[in-house]
């Protein structure tokens, strides 16, 4: 089974900012109310040291895998919850610049044998975790950025 979730935010900040916030995986500890801390580098290939925290779930740790990095657009991660095929998510984030600053994308793929299980917690917890982190991310980016930039 396969489930997609999906958001996206606009953000009053020039790419590079929003990148940089993104990519600062040891600043998250900061602001990121979803992802409560991160640890690895931002490299096709590395694994990461997530702890996720979602609104009325439970904390968790993962270590994903790095997928996809193209600088100041894209950020991609793979994690999976035991062996491939039990509970496999694919985690994006794609960075658009737009007139007024950068439209955040940030969305995640899943699929695997328990995805049906987990589907009600995804929709609610998780989507709930990807919102307020957006909100973070931008505020956060905003508070970098001066005014009338």
């Amino acid at each position: 089974m396969k489930h997609q979730l999906s958001t996206s935010i606009e953000i009053d900040a020039p790419v590079e900012v929003v990148w940089d916030v993104l990519t600062d995986l040891n600043g998250y500890a900061e602001w990121n109310p979803f992802i409560v801390s991160s640890t690895g580098e931002v490299a096709v290939g590395e694994r990461l040291t997530n702890v996720m925290s979602p609104p009325g779930g439970r904390t968790m740790k993962f270590r994903p895998v790095v997928t996809d990095v193209q600088h100041e657009a894209v950020f991609e991660w793979l994690g999976r919850l035991g062996v491939r095929g039990i509970f496999d998510g694919r985690h994006c984030f794609e960075l658009e610049p737009t007139p007024s600053g950068t439209r955040l994308v940030h969305s995640e793929s899943f699929s695997g044998v328990a995805v049906r299980a987990l589907r009600a917690g995804l929709d609610t917890n998780t989507l709930a975790g990807f919102e307020a982190m957006n909100l973070a991310i931008k505020a956060h980016a905003e508070a970098r950025t001066p005014c009338g930039s």
